[in-house]
């Protein structure tokens, strides 16, 4: 049993309880498209997480106020912030979701670990903007199944992948959004290469955003993305743990490479 294996095992189990509840429409208007700001952004834009913890890291900022790190994100510029709503392995809620989509008119990603439509109307009724689908914890089947189902609901969805076989059935989904993990999921390995090798199976033609995920720390790390065709990151520890939140941020908003369309 992997990681995955083992939250995916706990998501099957609080679908019970989620069963139990009804979740009725959204409250919370849906925002500005995330793939409108990277179309139009000359810069690389960062989707700014609310992390706690993590099973690979254990405690990173057990009393980390969403509302009030939210608030620092915007400050900083953030194009989305990200919401962890996994409570068992990464100390979040869906009251933090809705608590940030109150308190800021950014788009907000629910990430969690999505294996039904359920999660996926509890994360609309909550104010995201856009869901996480993780290719490596779906069959093809169900993956296209939800990514209908939430963009039926007007939800943007970030297709993540952390290999060529995984990337290759985002393509074929027709996703606009891609994460690429740097971590691998199943061992916890962290390599920006990993970007760097996936970046260059995407058509730069084809109106797909790439979001690099997970180990990006520097400026430096930031340049070497971009370089690589990457449009925006996704970055939680590096600015929970940052002493100036809105600093740390702006210093991964560098110029963005325009490669040549072929």
């Amino acid at each position: 049993m992997t990681i995955l294996d083992t939250i995916i095992a706990t998501k099957y189990k609080e679908l019970e309880q989620l069963k139990k509840t009804i979740f009725p429409g959204r409250a919370i208007p849906l925002r500005r498209k995330l793939s409108d700001t990277l179309t139009q952004s000359n810069r690389l834009e960062v989707i700014a997480e609310i992390k706690r913890a993590s099973p690979s890291k254990g405690l990173i900022h057990p009393n980390l106020d969403a509302v009030e790190q939210a608030k620092r994100y915007v400050t900083g510029g953030a194009a989305a912030i990200s919401v962890l709503t996994d409570q068992e392995y990464f100390q979040g809620s869906f009251d933090d979701l809705k608590q940030v989509a109150e308190a800021t008119e950014l788009p907000v990603l629910c990430k969690d670990f999505m294996v039904d439509s359920l999660q996926i109307d509890a994360a609309y009724h909550h104010g995201a903007s856009i869901i996480l689908l993780i290719v490596a914890a779906l069959e093809v089947e169900t993956l296209h199944s939800l990514y209908t189902y939430a963009t039926g609901l007007g939800l943007e969805v970030l297709v993540e992948v952390h290999d060529e076989e995984e990337l290759e059935v985002a393509l074929t989904l027709g996703a606009q959004l891609i994460g690429v993990n740097n971590r691998d999921l199943r061992t916890f390995e962290v390599s920006l290469d990993t970007t760097e090798r996936l970046a260059s199976m995407i058509p730069t033609s084809a109106n797909i955003h790439l979001i690099s995920e997970s180990g990006i720390v520097t400026q430096q790390d930031a340049e070497r993305l971009s370089a690589c065709g990457a449009h925006g990151l996704l970055v939680g520890e590096t600015l929970v743990r940052a002493s100036s939140v809105e600093e740390a941020l702006q210093a991964l908003q560098v110029g963005r490479v325009v490669h040549d369309t072929h």
